[in-house]
């Protein structure tokens, strides 16, 4: 049977309503308000016209696009290849820092050692001394591709990152859920597996989220080892047009790519954070 809400209800729905609506009105023009005088404080100041002719031509912008464009798709590549081997590094070292007894001391205190020294370096240090540190020991005949080494990096310091915040999502899982899986029988590998990890990776999940809009923006980065990418050609172009246009252009794609995460990152942390208050108000 269909429940018919009272006067009352129906009341502060509308009530609701109302404050939703002046919200959004006041938010709106509040918000207008300010970029028109942010606008017009910009424009009347004294070097705008150099300023606009200099980083913002779109002349320019329409000629470097294209090459631009392709030093994107680097990126993109070098981006997802690293982004799936982070993770499973990630995992592998937090797991080794999990490990109890002593006769793992050995593989804790490498681990520790890996997150320690690549947490605490800039991934810039780590780009040059993998770019030019790596092909010095000629394992190959051939020249390393600039691809292969960015992706090393970046998942060198990435990996070290992602494996601290896993393993604090392991840590905050209680002790009795293991212990519980343990008694029905499932080994101590197939309870970190099956019970453990679900439930640590859905309490990190908003800080992982924001580790990959990070490594969104480093992946710009790899340019220093001599690739052409997005960065690498955006300073091409200005050194051929004697304009700063083409970065606003590459710094433009690597915001489109990074907004659709950073949204989903907001969403994902507002539902986490309603889910939990449900929790608690029952």
């Amino acid at each position: 049977m269909t429940r018919t809400p009272s006067a009352i209800e129906l009341d502060r729905r509308a009530f609701r309503r109302r404050q939703t609506a002046r919200s959004v009105a006041v938010a709106a023009a509040s918000t207008v308000v300010f970029a028109v005088v942010v606008w017009l404080t910009i424009v009347n100041t004294p070097g705008w016209a150099r300023v606009q002719e200099t980083f913002f031509d779109l002349d320019t912008a329409a000629a470097a696009l294209p090459r631009v464009w392709e030093g994107f798709l680097v990126n993109l590549r070098v981006l997802v290849v690293a982004a799936v081997c982070v993770l499973l590094v990630g995992l592998l070292v937090a797991t080794l820092r999990t490990l109890r007894g002593a006769v793992f001391f050995p593989l804790r205190a490498l681990a520790a050692g890996y997150t320690d020294l690549f947490r605490g370096m800039p991934l810039i240090i780590v780009l040059y001394l993998v770019g030019f540190g790596i092909p010095g020991l000629r394992f190959t005949e051939g020249r390393i591709p600039f691809e292969v080494l960015g992706t090393i990096a970046l998942v060198l310091v990435y990996g070290a990152y992602v494996s601290e915040v896993l393993r604090a999502g392991i840590e905050a899982v209680h002790p009795s859920q293991q212990l519980a899986a343990r008694s029905l029988g499932l080994r101590r590998g197939q309870a970190l597996r099956i019970v453990v990890l679900p439930q640590a990776v859905r309490k990190v999940t908003p800080a992982l989220m924001n580790d990959f809009v990070a490594m969104q923006k480093d992946v710009g980065l790899i340019s220093v080892l001599g690739g052409v990418d997005a960065v690498r050609a955006a300073q091409i172009e200005t050194a051929a047009a004697f304009d700063f246009t083409p970065y606003v252009v590459a710094g433009l794609l690597f915001v489109l790519l990074a907004l659709p995460m950073i949204r989903l990152t907001d969403w994902y942390a507002a539902r986490l954070r309603a889910r939990e208050q449900i929790g608690v108000l029952a």
